[in-house]
């Protein structure tokens, strides 16, 4: 019986190791965390975004790193039979704004334990725990055996590494794959964070650390004043910065911050231009004409937000609303739809949703997931140079790339 060793039992590692036992072989799965899916149970803020419901092309689309790389993976098993595979497991599934695909559950555990369950299925699926690959093994350019760290072999006919990236490290993606595969000659793009939060000069934003945004827009800008991103949907300010979905993909369009400088620039009411705004404003201050400016804005804006929007507008706090200029007026509608943040840092790596950077996709074939180099060597999910926008776009690369590698391993 075919031998096959699964390096990983996260996303990737527990349908590969489904899939790859379906076709009758001897699966060993090779965890070195305590319990499979540590990952899974904090993404998407403990909910698990699975995938998008879109078309293909789309999907391929929102991977700006090698989406192209995917036409196989994504056109070999599609989001439509993700979505499938979880509602046989009993994981019922919704699709939300923007074709998110969650469970109806909204608990992460809940997709964790269906993906192990259908993994565990099998007979001849082994799955070992706190097991921590030291290296892996050819010999003749072919796979041989892989080595653990207490010095077990085991032999084997091929290997998946689906170990993910460097990213949150405490669930295990701590970049073993990178040092698997560049020990067996692979190139490896240098990794760095993609879906991070952004540190910015603005100091202010301390004072709105834990306010969550909906409905907002961001237009993102480089040294250059060119626009090279806009998005709409929800964020949120930490004490650092600005973090949330729409922050988290303006990150993956940001260069080397060391050499090049990146404005971001929030509309809170992307809904209405200027005029529209402003005549909202002025019924505002009809309605509280006798307040102070500072207590003008409660049917506008969140609370926590106010005293900042006063400070930006040089509007006198403690003005009486009907002794504000038109041009003050003006100016204050337009800081409502013009915030701007100075782009200061990435927040650590660690602290990032996915990887960018990883295995060369040239030196792996696209149609089977194999190493170009050595017979029997497969990849799949985040150890590929390969990343994608929120969304559940990086899920169905973990799922779509390791359906493929186990159906050609």
């Amino acid at each position: 019986m075919k031998r096959v060793v699964i390096i990983g039992a996260g996303a990737s590692g527990m349908l590969a190791a489904k899939v790859a036992s379906d076709r009758g072989y001897k699966v060993i799965v090779l965890e070195k965390q305590k319990r499979c899916g540590q990952k899974l149970l904090i993404t998407g803020k403990g909910r698990c975004n699975i995938t998008n419901n879109c078309e293909i092309e789309e999907l391929i689309e929102n991977v700006p790193t090698n989406g192209k790389f995917l036409y196989s993976a994504f056109y070999t098993f599609t989001n439509d039979q993700v979505i499938d595979m979880f509602n046989d497991l009993g994981v019922e599934t919704k699709t939300e704004r923007g074709k998110r695909v969650f469970p109806v559950s909204d608990k992460a555990v809940d997709v964790v334990r269906a993906l192990e369950k259908q993994m565990r299925s099998n007979k001849n699926v082994e799955v070992l725990l706190n097991s921590k690959v030291d290296k892996i093994e050819a010999q003749d350019g072919k796979i041989k055996k892989v080595i653990l760290s207490d010095k077990r072999e085991i032999e084997c006919d091929s290997v998946i590494v689906a170990t993910g990236g460097v990213s949150y490290p405490r669930t295990g993606s701590s970049g073993d794959g990178y040092k698997f595969a560049r020990n067996l000659g692979h190139t490896i793009i240098k990794p760095k964070a993609s879906l991070i939060g952004l540190e910015v000069m603005e100091d202010y934003v301390t004072d709105l650390a834990k306010l969550s945004l909906r409905n907002v827009s961001i237009n993102v800008y480089n040294s250059k004043n060119k626009k090279i991103y806009d998005d709409f949907g929800e964020m949120e300010f930490t004490k650092y910065g600005l973090d949330g979905p729409i922050i988290k993909s303006a990150s993956c369009r940001m260069g080397d911050l060391s050499k090049e400088n990146y404005k971001i620039v929030l509309d809170l009411k992307p809904a209405l231009d200027e005029d529209k705004l402003d005549k909202r404003v002025q019924k505002d201050f009809q309605k509280y004409a006798n307040k102070n400016f500072e207590n003008s804005l409660n049917d506008l804006l969140p609370k926590q937000l106010i005293p900042t929007i006063v400070k930006l507008s040089k509007i006198d706090a403690y003005i009486k609303v009907n002794q504000i200029s038109k041009e003050e007026r003006k100016n204050l509608v337009h800081l409502i739809k013009n915030i701007t943040f100075t782009v200061k840092n990435y927040r650590p790596i660690e602290e990032a949703i996915i990887t960018s950077g990883g295995v060369k996709t040239s030196e792996i074939n696209s149609s089977t997931m194999e190493s170009k180099l050595v017979s029997g060597l497969y990849f799949a999910g985040e150890v590929i140079d390969v990343d994608a926008y929120t969304g559940g776009f990086n899920l169905q690369i973990a799922f779509s790339t390791a359906y493929l590698a186990a159906i050609n391993c």
